[in-house]
Order: C-alpha cells, then sequence, then structure tokens
C-alpha cells in the first residue's frame, strides 16, 4: 500500500506519513505506523476552523447515536479530532482501532465458512437489520450497512459523474447486498462475528434522505432472503 504525507497526521505522526488501506464513497482510510489504529480523512470537506468544527460535531453526534443504536457487540469506538492540513485548510479526522484481522463482508469467501459461523453471520445479520430498523423508526436515521469502496480520489470523483448515474443506481439496488458490504466487516468471533466501522450519517437534503431510508427499508427485505441463502 503507498503512503501518504501530509501535516494533517501529525498529531497521530511524527513523520506525517501514514499507509492508505482503503478508500470510501467519501473517505479515504489510513493505518498508523503501529498498525493500531485506522485514521479516517475527508479531505473534501476541509476549510475554515468553525467549518470543520461544526462537521466534527456532527460527525460525532452520529458515531455516538449509531453506535448505541447496534449496540457494544456490532460497534466500535470512534474519536473525532481536527488537523490542519498542508494546505492550511483544517480537517475533520477519525480515528478508530484497526482491526488488523477482520475482512470486509464484500472480501469474505462464503464457502469457506463452516456452517456454525455461517449461522453465527446470519444471526449477527439479522440482528443488525433489526436495530437499524428501530433506530429508523425511533430517530428518522439509521448507520450505512453497505457503503462503496474506491481505489483512489480520481476514482471516486468518476463515481460521482452523471455519466455513472446509472452504474450506481445498478449497484444500489441489485448489486450491492448485506453480504457485499464494505462497512461491515467479519472478525472471526463467533461471540463478536460482525461489526460497523463506518459511522456517517448522509449528509443530503431532508428529501434525499427520505427517499434513501425508504428504499433502504425495502432492500432490508431483499437481505433478508439472501441471508438465508448462506445457511444452505
Amino acid at each position: 500500500m503507498p503512503g501518504y504525507t501530509d501535516a494533517v497526521f501529525a498529531p497521530l505522526d511524527a513523520d506525517h506519513v501514514l499507509e492508505r488501506v482503503a478508500g470510501g464513497n467519501e473517505t479515504e482510510v489510513y493505518r498508523s505506523d503501529s498498525g493500531h489504529l485506522a485514521v479516517k480523512l475527508k479531505a473534501e470537506s476541509g476549510g475554515s476552523l468553525s467549518k470543520a468544527l461544526a462537521h466534527a460535531r456532527e460527525l460525532r453526534a452520529a458515531a455516538e447515536a449509531f453506535a448505541a443504536c447496534l449496540g457494544p457487540r456490532y460497534s466500535i469506538v470512534s474519536h473525532v479530532l481536527l488537523a490542519r492540513d498542508s494546505q492550511g485548510r483544517v480537517q475533520t479526522l477519525v480515528v478508530q482501532p484497526y482491526l488488523a484481522h477482520a475482512r470486509p463482508l464484500a472480501h469474505l469467501d462464503y464457502r469457506a465458512l463452516s456452517r456454525h459461523e455461517r449461522q453465527a453471520l446470519a444471526g449477527a445479520l439479522r440482528d443488525i437489520i433489526a436495530r437499524a430498523q428501530r433506530a429508523y423508526w425511533r430517530t428518522g436515521a439509521m448507520p450505512d450497512l453497505y457503503g462503496r469502496a474506491s481505489l483512489n480520489p480520481e476514482e471516486r470523483r468518476r463515481n460521482r459523474s452523471l455519466t455513472r448515474l446509472p452504474q450506481r443506481l445498478w449497484s444500489f439496488l441489485v448489486q450491492r447486498t448485506l453480504l457485499r458490504s464494505h462497512n461491515l466487516l467479519w472478525t472471526g468471533d463467533t461471540e463478536r462475528p460482525v461489526v460497523l466501522v463506518d459511522y456517517d450519517p448522509v449528509r443530503r437534503s431532508r428529501l434525499y434522505r427520505r427517499i434513501y431510508y425508504a428504499a433502504r427499508q425495502a432492500l432490508f427485505l431483499r437481505d433478508r432472503l439472501v441471508i438465508r441463502l448462506i445457511l444452505r
């Protein structure tokens, strides 16, 4: 994995160089030199101190709400901090434990799992869906259990273009089932088999959020059927 150098990592790393390990729809993910921390940077949202502070408070509130929604069995701790990058912009960093041996469900070979492991995974996913639905009916929001991956910022920008809209819709409605999630990780621990690593809120208009969450509710029905297949 390539290293990335920026003064934004100064609070966590002496030489300001961290290894990039993943990328999402809005986030670049790096690993600390010790291998103990995952550092998430939303470089496109940087700016003034007041803007970054408001963003940090929003992220912290969402992380606390979503972690409470899923409970300690399926969540990990997130710390939010501010740092100035090499361009002088104030950025928001999210710091979490780095789960070295966990794998996104999108990369999991379900055929290699034992029946006991598949049962533990299916039970965990059903419980997570139920918890997310209860949070939605109670608060009008729920965590993103799916997520998207990107190889680099350039690919992320291309994916947002209008020409990619049909492909994004097809991925959202058909391809990205819960068993192909990038935000849920398989730990291999049957007592705590799955954990969520993304706690970002949906930062769009109220109408967009209503449509998005309504679609997710419908897709949970599909996912419940797909989950039954891994028991076979």
